[in-house]
């Protein structure tokens, strides 16, 4: 049984590539669009809006190629802190690096990667000196002299004339990065100063997915974005410049609200005229809104979403990623919204399954962790540990099982090729765990299935597992996480570990 679908892909493509269209023919044949969220690989817009491709804006940019260039933004801050992008469970740097090699994949080439608030730090020097050794252009921009309130500083070569002005052919120029304070707005208003000082006219505006300006506060599709940026404080508000201009009510957020009037008067300096918009959704290209087409839908994978984004909070606060009250924020939210953990149905399971776990299945410290997955259909299945398999892999097992429609009792693996491996990480490799996590169940799945037609079989359905939920009562093992990732499933664990040990490798 498919998924039910809530939001059209193709009504959204021709809505937001018309209106980007018709604000390139709004500037002077430059416009510098800021471009909001995921470039690729957009998993919450996913998430909360099922039927969303999480490539669909780089099908638009595709379109656009023609007449586009891309500036990738990323803060020297989070190069050097090691921020963690959590659907690849890889750092900001390494993302970019990725993004950089995926927009070539999709025939786009990246002009130059800017490195914003730059202060020599050692992390961001090394990255820099990486990529221009492989042949890419990089630009570093310091701090913003006078920024926020000395209007006469920020708009000064002493501001932004300080920055490296990088050259573009093309009319449109895509400014995006691989997270929120990337410093995609500060380059853009440099951009536009150096062309301004150069006669060139050129124009701002910004790409944005969510909030979604048409929807309502509180609608839970714009309460999961405040989710997904508890540990950045941001909160929607109703848009007062826009309520005030035009009588309307638009949703927009925290940032782009408060920084508006200084926005407003920085684009009034630069171009020595009016600022082209009354208020920040003024300001924005959204047409996400119109791609709904079943709210009920919608309104129930983002309550969903809350739930996801509490447990992964919670898991960052024990790992030492953010602090205690982004965990607190998070479930404030949940509360107002009135939805509780056990209302992702995997979660009870899970935690069924770690109960009811024979004695054989206590981890090597005597753990016992359960695993549950619900499948596209509605069925729940779960898994527990044992000492051959991770919870995990157990579960990535039956789950194959079930949609191939091997009896369970029937082996996907033999006893004997777990055994072979578990001696090879103890004797060999010197492991105290041995039991096998789920990159090395799908490796060896993959070598008995030429022998095994089961096997066979199972792989095939493998694919059927993406976009499924899955719970864990204790963190994954990398090799865990790893593995359910690149199945595509949406994972989230108790923020319990799975062993004393303080290194896990």
């Amino acid at each position: 049984m498919p998924s039910p679908i809530g939001f059209d892909n193709e009504k959204y493509l021709d809505e937001q590539t018309a209106a980007i269209l018709e604000r390139v023919g709004r500037s002077e044949n430059k416009l510098y669009l800021e471009f909001g969220g995921k470039i690729l690989y957009d998993f919450h817009a996913a998430r909360v809006l099922p039927g969303f491709d999480p490539n669909v804006k780089m099908r638009l940019l595709q379109e656009l190629r023609d007449r586009a260039d891309i500036l990738l933004c990323i803060f020297a801050g989070d190069i050097e802190r090691k921020k963690v992008r959590a659907d690849f469970g890889i750092t900001y740097d390494a993302d970019a690096q990725k993004l950089i090699d995926d927009l070539s994949d999709w025939g786009l080439d990246v002009r130059g990667v800017v490195i914003t608030r730059f202060d020599n730090q050692p992390s961001a020097r090394v990255f820099k000196s990486r990529l221009e050794r492989r042949g890419i252009r990089v630009f570093t921009h310091g701090y913003t002299k006078g920024y926020p309130t000395d209007v006469d500083l920020i708009v000064s070569d002493a501001g932004y004339g300080a920055n490296e002005y990088v050259e573009t052919a093309k009319p449109l120029v895509v400014v995006t990065g691989p997270g929120p304070n990337s410093g995609k707005l500060a380059t853009c208003l440099s951009q536009l100063y150096h062309d301004h000082r150069r006669g060139r006219r050129s124009a701002y505006a910004k790409f944005e997915t969510f909030p979604i300006w048409n929807l309502p506060l509180k609608h839970p599709v714009n309460v999961a974005y405040e989710a997904a940026t508890a540990d950045i404080k941001d909160f929607n508000l109703v848009d007062p410049w826009h309520l005030e201009s035009t009588g309307r009510v638009a949703v927009n957020y925290n940032r782009d609200v408060e920084v508006f009037p200084v926005l407003r008067r920085i684009l009034e300096r630069i171009t020595g005229g009016e600022a082209p918009y009354r208020s920040p959704t003024d300001m924005g290209v959204n047409r996400a809104g119109f791609g709904i087409v079943d709210d009920a839908v919608v309104r129930e994978a983002a309550l969903q979403e809350l739930i996801r984004r509490y447990f992964r909070y919670q898991c960052e606060y024990v790992l030492g990623f953010v602090e205690r009250e982004t965990v607190e924020r998070a479930e404030l939210i949940m509360r107002e919204m009135n939805v509780r953990p056990e209302d992702r149905r995997v979660v009870p399971a899970a935690r069924e399954a770690a109960k009811a776990a024979p004695e054989k299945g206590k981890g090597h410290e005597g753990i016992y962790v359960g695993a549950a997955i619900e499948l596209a259909d509605g069925a729940v299945l779960t898994g527990s540990n044992s000492p051959l398999l991770h919870a995990a892999s157990s579960l990535v097992l039956h789950a194959a099982k079930s949609l191939a429609g091997i009896p369970r009792a029937i082996p996907l693996l033999s006893t004997a090729t777990m055994e072979a491996v578990a001696r090879l990480k103890k004797d060999v490799m010197g492991m105290k765990a041995v039991s096998l996590n789920v990159d090395e169940v799908l490796i060896c799945l993959s070598l008995n299935a030429p022998a095994n037609p089961a096997a066979q079989i199972a792989i095939e359905k493998l694919k059927e597992l993406r976009g499924c939920e899955v719970h864990l009562t204790h963190m994954p093992t990398p090799g865990d996480e790893a593995g359910l990732k690149r199945l595509g499933l949406n994972l989230t664990s108790e923020p319990n570990f799975a062993t004393k040990n303080l290194f896990v490798s």
